[in-house]
C-alpha cells in the first residue's frame, strides 16, 4: 500500500513538472512568436529606413553638414533638422555624430537640432511606429519633434552662455587638432577633386551606402533584438492588470502626467535606444499607457543609461 502511495506521488510530480516544462515552453514559443511577428511586419520600413541613411551619409560629407550648421537662424536650424532626418537612427551615432560637428566648429543649437532630429524625426522611426501602433504615433512623432528642435532653436541660445560654448568647443578640440585638420585636408580635396555627389553615379558609391547602411544595422543590432524580444514577452506574459496597475487612468489631468513622468523612467531603465524603443512603446500601449505615455516613452531616448556615459567617455 505504501509502495503504490508513492508511485502515486512520484507520478503526480511527473506530471506536474511536465504542465510547468510545457507552459514554460508555450510561454517562450509565444514571445518568440510576437517579437518575430513585429520584426517582420516592420521588416521593409527597417531597410528602407537604414538604406537612405547609408545614402545620405555616402553622399554628404561631414565637412558639408558642418559647414551648413555655422550658425541657429532659422534656416540653418530647418537644414540641420532635416539633415538628422535622414541620417543615422542610432542614438549612439547621432549624438557622437552632433559631438563631432559642434567640436569642427559647427553651431551649438544647430548640432543639438541635429541629434534631436536623428532620434525623434527620423524616417523610420516613424514608419515603424505607423505599422506597429498607428499614424496617429507617427504624426505625434513628427509634430512633437518638430516642436522640440523649435524649442531648442529658441531657449538654448537664452540659456546658456557662449562663454560655456567656447569652454567647451576647446576642451573637446584640444586633444584632436591633429586628427581635425587631417579631416579637413581630405574634405577640402574631396570637395575640390571629387564632390561626393558625383558619386551617385558610381558603383563605388552605391558600395560605400551600403557599407554605411551595413555599419548603422552592426550599432543597433542588440537595440533592435532587445526591443523586439522584450515587447513579445511583454505582450505575452505580462498580465493586462500589472499594466494597469502601473498606469493610472480614469483621473483626467493627472493620470496622462502620471503616464508622462512614467514613461520616460521606463526608458531610462530599458536600456534600449532609439529603434528598439518603438516595439516596447507598443507594448506599453497594448497594457493601457496612455497615447502621452506612449509619444512620451518614445522620445526618451536620448536619456537612456547607457547614452550619456558612452557620449561623455567618448
Amino acid at each position: 500500500m505504501e509502495i503504490s502511495s508513492r508511485g502515486e506521488r512520484r507520478t503526480d510530480i511527473r506530471d506536474a513538472c511536465r504542465e510547468w516544462a510545457m507552459s514554460v515552453l508555450s510561454a517562450v514559443q509565444g514571445g518568440l512568436y510576437e517579437a518575430f511577428s513585429m520584426f517582420w511586419e516592420t521588416l521593409w520600413a527597417l531597410v528602407l529606413g537604414f538604406g537612405l541613411s547609408g545614402a545620405v551619409q555616402a553622399f554628404v560629407s561631414r565637412g558639408q553638414m558642418q559647414a551648413a550648421l555655422g550658425d541657429h537662424r532659422p534656416g540653418t536650424v530647418s537644414k540641420a533638422g532635416f539633415l538628422g532626418m535622414v541620417s543615422s537612427s542610432c542614438s549612439y551615432a547621432a549624438a557622437a555624430l552632433a559631438k563631432s560637428l559642434f567640436a569642427r566648429g559647427a553651431d551649438f543649437t544647430s548640432s543639438m537640432a541635429f541629434m534631436f532630429a536623428s532620434t525623434n524625426l527620423v524616417v523610420e522611426l516613424g514608419i515603424v511606429l505607423w505599422l506597429l501602433i498607428g499614424w496617429q504615433f507617427a504624426l505625434a512623432e513628427f509634430v512633437g519633434g518638430a516642436m522640440m528642435i523649435a524649442i531648442l532653436a529658441v531657449v538654448l541660445p537664452r540659456v546658456i552662455p557662449p562663454a560655456w560654448i567656447e569652454n567647451a568647443r576647446a576642451g573637446l578640440t584640444a586633444g584632436a587638432k591633429d586628427a581635425a585638420s587631417q579631416e579637413h585636408d581630405h574634405s577640402h580635396g574631396e570637395a575640390v577633386h571629387d564632390h561626393r555627389w558625383q558619386r551617385v553615379r558610381t558603383r563605388a558609391g552605391w558600395s560605400d551606402a551600403a557599407g554605411y547602411t551595413i555599419s548603422d544595422l552592426t550599432m543597433l543590432r542588440k537595440e533592435l533584438v532587445i526591443g523586439f524580444l522584450v515587447a513579445g514577452f511583454a505582450t505575452t506574459l505580462v498580465p493586462t492588470s500589472v499594466w494597469q496597475s502601473l498606469f493610472l487612468t480614469g483621473h483626467g489631468f493627472w493620470s496622462s502626467l502620471e503616464n508622462a513622468v512614467l514613461g520616460p523612467l521606463l526608458a531610462i531603465l530599458a536600456f534600449v535606444c532609439s529603434i528598439g524603443n518603438v516595439p516596447l512603446a507598443a507594448a506599453l500601449w497594448v497594457g493601457g499607457i496612455s497615447f502621452g505615455g506612449v509619444i512620451s516613452f518614445v522620445f526618451a531616448d536620448l536619456i537612456t543609461l547607457p547614452l550619456p556615459l558612452r557620449v561623455r567617455v567618448s
